[in-house]
Parts: structure tokens; C-alpha cells; sequence
């Protein structure tokens, strides 16, 4: 049954403050994914959110899923961060799938019984998304699968995993090809889940793949296509880290503002502090534009404008930036009860730095901008 925007919203935003918001701060403390979080999400309507309606999910856009991680990542970030992997892998499935690919994982996908990653970067691969060195190599009936992967949103829970590798070694973008992998199948080794600075309810991690033989119909999406296809998936999850940083920025603005009409100082409310208060001024403001830049390029692709990759750039560069200055300032304004986790603005803070990576870093945004500057 298709969901419209605001509905898909408001549900997000309930479920945030039930079970997102009373419990992040114990899955930082943890440095846990809470499975059982995205079993209630899915129970929400969460976790098919890019499934047309035809084939049982919500049938969103991407304005509208921008807009319920937007309301979940005000609540807490790398939750909300391990639903875009999930509805993204989904939502790939429902477009690009075989029929028999889809009536075999997009039902338990929607119940939150199977939970996607999506696998392109490895170790040594860094921000050079090309440079596989994973590898398909096809045998009698099938393919063998062999290699290691990183920085794997869900990994430490994830069930199926969308595999991208090198079909043709030295033949870069034009071999890969992408793969659906069972995570409990024979020679696939689950590594340790990464300790950071926060954001650990994305269940960061990796696997490597030791000669894993896969049938004919895991293959996903065919070598020639695959590339193109993660780079697409790239530029939507950028999207939707530029409106997830605009919730946190949100969140941080709620709470120094509510902090500083309740705390009296040199004679006053702090409220009544100029300095105060154009400090939060500015902060408004560069939430206004980020949540501006990430809108437009939601409706780009939505629309399937020519030039969605610089708009998820550009989005992306600028929010990620707004959120790093952004909640610091509003930390400054609650002085050292700022840096208490029992607030949520430390814990935001560190996952607007991760989300400085996420799907590129800066300076790779940087490169798409000016190639399009420079006509490349």
C-alpha cells in the first residue's frame, strides 16, 4: 500500500521517540546495532520504504525516505544510517531483481527478518570505488567468490549481502559485478565489528570471502551495469546523509535553545545574551540551506535529472560541514553540560563526523563539483 510522504514522516517520528530516543545512548555505551530495533521498525512500515507498492512496500521517493531518516537520525544517526542500507538494498532488489530475486528476499527484507549491506569499499580501496580487488571468477555453473570488504553498514548483523566484484581483473568499472551473498553461507567470515569514536548502531564492519561458490541466479547485476548502478546508490545514500545531518542539526538547535531559556546567568536568562543568541542564529540558518540543497536534490532524482550526482555533492559537502559546526556551536552554548552523554549533542557530533565519510568523503564531493566546473 503506497504511503504518502507526510504519513511515512509522521510514523518515523513516532517511532524515534518511542523506541529510538529512550535507548540510543545505551546502544553508543553498548557499541551495538540493536536488531531487535530494526525487527520494530519493519513492524513500523520502516524497512520497505523504496518497494513500489506493486510489489508490497510503500512506494516512496527518495524526497520522502530523505525525510524519514531525517526524523529518525534526529533521534540517533547510525540507526537511522543502517535503515538507509537496508531500504536502499531493497529498493535495488525491487528494481533491478530477478522475479525469483524478489519473492525470495523482499518479503522477509519488509518484516525485518533479513537485514541488507551493500559491499563495495575494501581496505585498500579507500575512496577509489573502482579499484576492486575482490573477485568473481566464473566456473561451471556458477561463480566463485573470493576477497575482503570494509566499512560495511550492518555487518555486524547484516543476513544478505549485496557483493560487488571484479569479473575481469584489469578491465576497472566495465568488469564488476554485483552479487547476492547469504551471510551464513560456507566460506563467508564475518569480521569484528569496528570500534569508533560513535555512530556504532550502524553495526560497522567487514567480510572476507574465501572462495565462496555462488549459483548462477545470486548474480544481481551483470558486469557492465553494476558500477554504474552502486554509483547511483551512492549518490541517493548522499542525498539522504545530507537530510540526516539536518535532523541532528534540528535536534542540536532544540536543545540549546530549550537549555538556554531555562539557564539563568549574570543576572538573566542566557536566552537574553546577544552573542548566544546570534550563535544559534547562524546555526538556523545553515540548517535552513542544508535542508534547502538536500530537498532539491531528492526531487532531482525523483524527477531523473541529468545532473543528480553534483546535487548529492553539493548537498552532501555543505550538510555534512552545517552539522560539524553546526552542533559544536550549539554544544558551546550549554557550556560543559554539553559535553555530558546524557545530552544528545556529543553523541551527534561524533556521527556528523562519520558522516563526513559516508559515501565519500568531502574532498571526493569536491572532485564531482569540480568536474562539472571544468566540464568533465
Amino acid at each position: 500500500m503506497t504511503m504518502t510522504n507526510d504519513d511515512a514522516i509522521a510514523r518515523a517520528r513516532a517511532f524515534a521517540a518511542e523506541h529510538i530516543t529512550p535507548r540510543a545512548a545505551d546502544w553508543e555505551r553498548e557499541r551495538r546495532l540493536p536488531r531487535e530495533t530494526i525487527t520494530a521498525a519493519a513492524e513500523a512500515g520502516l524497512c520497505d520504504l523504496l518497494v513500489p507498492a506493486a510489489l508490497g512496500g510503500k512506494g516512496l521517493g527518495i524526497r520522502g525516505m530523505a525525510g524519514v531518516m531525517e526524523a529518525l537520525a534526529a533521534a540517533d544517526m547510525g540507526f537511522a544510517f543502517s535503515l538507509v542500507v537496508h531500504n536502499n538494498h531493497a529498493g535495488a532488489i525491487s528494481a533491478r531483481g530477478s522475479d525469483e530475486q524478489k519473492s525470495r528476499h523482499l518479503g522477509p527484507m519488509a518484516r525485518g527478518e533479513r537485514l541488507g549491506a551493500f559491499l563495495l569499499t575494501e581496505p585498500r580501496g579507500g575512496s577509489d570505488a573502482a579499484a576492486i580487488t575482490t573477485t568473481a571468477t566464473l566456473r561451471s555453473g556458477g561463480w566463485v567468490l573470493s576477497g575482503e570488504k570494509a566499512w560495511v553498514t550492518n555487518a555486524t548483523h547484516a543476513d544478505l549481502l549485496n557483493v560487488y566484484a571484479q569479473t575481469e581483473p584489469g578491465s576497472g568499472p566495465r568488469g564488476i559485478a554485483a552479487f547476492l551473498v547469504a551471510a551464513d553461507q560456507e566460506g563467508v567470515e564475518r569480521l569484528p565489528g569496528y570500534q569508533m569514536l560513535g555512530a556504532h548502531a550502524t553495526g560497522a564492519g567487514g567480510f572476507r570471502f574465501h572462495d565462496v561458490a555462488l549459483s548462477e541466479d545470486q548474480l544481481f547485476i551483470p558486469p557492465g551495469e553494476a558500477f554504474r548502478a552502486a554509483m547511483a546508490a551512492i549518490d541517493l545514500a548522499r542525498v539522504v546523509v545530507a537530510a540526516m545531518c539536518t535532523g541532528m542539526l534540528r535536534c542540536g538547535l532544540d536543545t540549546a535553545v530549550a537549555y538556554l531559556k531555562e539557564r539563568e546567568a549574570f543576572g538573566g536568562p542566557l536566552s537574553d545574551k546577544q552573542g548566544l543568541r546570534w550563535m544559534l542564529a547562524d546555526v538556523a540558518t545553515h540548517t535552513e540551506a542544508a535542508a534547502a540543497l538536500a530537498a532539491r536534490a531528492a526531487e532531482a532524482i525523483d524527477a531523473g535529472a541529468h545532473d543528480t550526482a553534483v546535487r548529492a555533492a553539493h548537498a552532501k559537502k555543505f550538510a555534512t560541514g552545517a552539522a560539524m559546526s553546526g552542533l559544536a556551536t550549539c554544544m558551546q552554548a550549554l557550556g560543559a553540560n554539553g559535553f555530558r552523554q546524557d545530552r544528545p549533542l556529543a553523541r551527534h557530533l561524533a556521527a556528523a563526523k562519520m558522516a563526513e565519510y559516508l559515501d565519500g568523503t568531502t574532498e571526493v564531493q569536491n572532485i564531482v563539483i569540480a568536474r562539472t566546473l571544468f566540464g568533465r
